[in-house]
């Protein structure tokens, strides 16, 4: 993170604002991936799940998200779903007027559908491919975005790969290593982030959960392939958090700093992108380890970054307060999707 990206951060955060959205910017898939956490009942709060939700398309799609952008103003969003890619047409016309305004985009996607050329041409998009595993594990749970699938599909672009280590993979030796050595040479991509799974708070246990040793075996394998693969965009400092991640979305940075929305642009995923109750303690998110990492830094003794985040949120909080609010009532969540969103 460059200095003059935190200062704008920052600047947000003490105008009450997030400086970070992440859009659930539609409810389709084609996968059915076992674990996903945007399908699971609780992920909105347990009163309706995604797919009970009105979405845009179209025209409207582009105009509601421009105009949630514009309300508030984020430096940086995230478009996930979905999979965004099931709205292409209407991403052809959205990225190009999200990038004219200044603002990066990440496009999270399995890359079922080829990724258009004229998307390399722009300067603040990044995409990423989500990726579950090795390929024999892969190809079984994300059809039919296979291996053979996305390698077609980012022809021509320069794609981040992100992953996630589950229990499954650590009782395998080598796994992560046969993994990077796949993805890494390959010269559309350019980095790759792993995460590692978090469950939900009072979940049964299921074979993608970490015991607290492979946990702790997982962290000393991303230490090790770090050095051994350039590609693997994970900082030491970053990778130390995953043994000590925040407490609570209280705590988290990433959680504070990012406006998460569903796809009908009204309802809030809470506590943080995950939505549900995330079991905080054993969280495996690469972006809040990456911006724990930050929180955790030193700028003289006795003073880190996160306690200026901390106390600069509480002014940010009552700022908010003070701003002019519009006078219309917000909508519930059932009205048509044909209606102005609620900002």
């Amino acid at each position: 993170m460059k200095h003059a990206e935190i200062f704008q951060a920052w600047g947000r955060i003490l105008t009450g604002r997030a400086p970070s959205m992440s859009i659930e910017i539609t409810k389709e898939c084609p996968l059915r991936c076992p674990g996903c956490y945007a399908y699971e009942d609780a992920h909105l709060g347990g009163g309706v799940t995604l797919r009970q939700l009105s979405d845009y398309k179209g025209d409207q799609l582009v105009k509601s998200v421009l105009d949630v952008v514009d309300h508030h103003k984020p430096l940086h969003v995230s478009l996930v779903g979905g999979d965004p890619l099931v709205r292409c047409r209407e991403l052809e016309v959205l990225l190009p007027q999200l990038n004219e305004r200044g603002i990066f985009v990440q496009v999270v996607t399995s890359a079922f559908r080829q990724i258009p050329a004229a998307w390399a041409s722009l300067s603040r998009l990044n995409v990423v491919v989500s990726i579950d595993g090795l390929e024999a594990e892969h190809n079984e749970r994300r059809k039919p975005a296979t291996y053979e699938r996305i390698l077609k599909n980012i022809v021509g672009h320069r794609v981040v790969v992100h992953t996630t280590i589950t229990g499954q993979t650590m009782r395998r030796d080598g796994y992560w290593e046969e993994f990077l050595q796949f993805w890494t040479p390959r010269e559309e991509i350019k980095k790759v982030w792993i995460s590692l799974f978090t469950p939900q708070r009072g979940a049964a246990l299921a074979p993608e959960h970490l015991s607290i040793e492979e946990r702790d075996r997982a962290i000393r394998d991303l230490y090790r392939l770090r050095e051994k693969f350039p590609k693997l965009d994970m900082a030491k400092a970053l990778i130390k958090e995953f043994a000590r991640p925040p407490q609570s979305p209280d705590e988290c940075v990433f959680a504070k700093t990012t406006l998460t929305l569903s796809a009908d642009l009204r309802t809030k995923v809470e506590p943080c992108q995950l939505g549900g109750d995330p079991d905080c303690a054993r969280c495996g998110c690469v972006a809040s380890m990456g911006l724990a990492a930050v929180g955790n830094h030193a700028l003289v003794p006795g003073l880190t970054a996160g306690m200026i985040f901390h106390a600069s949120a509480k002014i940010g909080k009552m700022v908010a307060k003070l701003r002019t609010v519009g006078p219309a009532a917000a909508p519930s969540c059932a009205q048509e999707p044909d209606a102005p969103p609620v900002v």
